[in-house]
């Protein structure tokens, strides 16, 4: 039976988190037709950001584990959830644009681009949800949840890349305060993040430094964003940790066969490791006698090679907002323009 994943066992997770940024390509499977060491490898670095938080605030353990404990109840009884009266779930965006360069002044084009993007990956519009296998087409969904620009926020910065913390978030070190982070999806777009990381996100459970962190030749689907992560899916990947989603190998050594770990989404195969490029299907499980969803939004593929979220990720997701993020379920909002 699968389970879902307890934030007390955070602190085992030092080994994979050492692992997250190695520049030891070969250590993922990097199945692709594109050569692994021409290009950057997908590289989140949510993990790495979480060990560093827990070490400076243990009660965020704490915090976490309750908020995963009502997203827990509110799944046993969904009679409880709350949607808007259209069935969905809609959240504001701000975006903190911080530049180096004039051509990383990202355009208010670049920008819905990405909020574009976001709304057809998690309202299942996306063109290539078509090419999700048969096997796992009882369970692709739709997530019900979808996105609103509400302001946008541009600051200079000389700062030409930003280290895997919460730097950005802060006016004193030159980044942008986030804007009231229980409102808004705050998502930060920086010139580049360390060691060629692509973004990270705060799972429910933190607080004031709340949201999404990307680098913008990652975000949009246009100017400065470049294959293969081109198609906005890197926003679409942390959204997904954001709003409580695991990578779906769990939160093991991703580089070798795990059997024992996963995300602790019942209708997601158990899944050996990461995957990266663009892996030809079908890829068997070391695990058991059935196929990896490496097409799935929260594992480590090309943007071209990601395009589904299943049912049980979707219903977590929800349930996350009703347990996490109530805020974000409030009818009449303030948005800004």
């Amino acid at each position: 039976m699968k389970q879902f994943i307890k934030y007390t066992l955070v602190a085992g997770l030092a080994l994979f988190l050492t692992n997250c940024n190695d520049s030891n390509d070969n250590a993922i499977d990097a199945s692709s037709n594109n050569s692994a060491s021409s290009k950057t490898l997908r590289r989140c670095a949510t993990y790495e950001v979480l060990q560093q938080d827990l070490l400076k605030d243990p009660s965020l353990r704490l915090r976490m584990q309750t908020l995963e404990n009502k997203t827990l109840r509110v799944l046993a009884n969904r009679s409880n959830a709350k949607l808007l009266s259209n069935g969905n779930v809609e959240i504001p965006v701000v975006v903190n644009v911080i530049y180096h360069k004039d051509t990383e002044k990202i355009s208010t084009a670049q920008i819905q681009s990405q909020i574009d993007a976001l709304n057809r990956d998690y309202s299942a519009t996306n063109a290539d949800y078509s090419k999700v296998p048969a096997e796992f087409a009882s369970i692709k969904s739709s997530t019900s949840i979808r996105f609103v620009l509400s302001k946008i926020i541009r600051r200079y910065s000389s700062k030409e890349s930003w280290p895997m913390d919460h730097t950005m978030k802060y006016t004193s070190q030159g980044g942008i305060y986030p804007t009231e982070p229980t409102k808004y999806l705050n998502i930060w777009v920086v010139s580049n993040i360390d060691d060629e990381t692509l973004g990270f996100a705060t799972f429910p459970g933190e607080t004031d430094r709340s949201g999404v962190v990307i680098g913008s030749p990652y975000f949009g689907t246009m100017g400065t964003a470049v294959a293969p992560y081109n198609l906005g899916r890197t926003a679409t990947h942390e959204v997904g940790h954001w709003l409580g989603l695991h990578h779906i190998w769990g939160d093991g050594d991703f580089d070798v066969a795990n059997c024992t770990d996963d995300d602790g989404i019942a209708d997601t195969p158990i899944q050996s490791k990461a995957y990266q490029g663009t892996p030809v299907y079908p890829s068997v499980s070391s695990c058991g006698a059935w196929n990896e969803m490496t097409m799935n939004y929260m594992d480590y593929v090309d943007d071209a090679a990601m395009y589904m979220f299943t049912a049980g990720q979707a219903s977590f997701m929800r349930a996350t907002i009703n347990s996490s993020r109530p805020e974000l379920l409030q009818k009449k909002k303030k948005y800004f323009k």
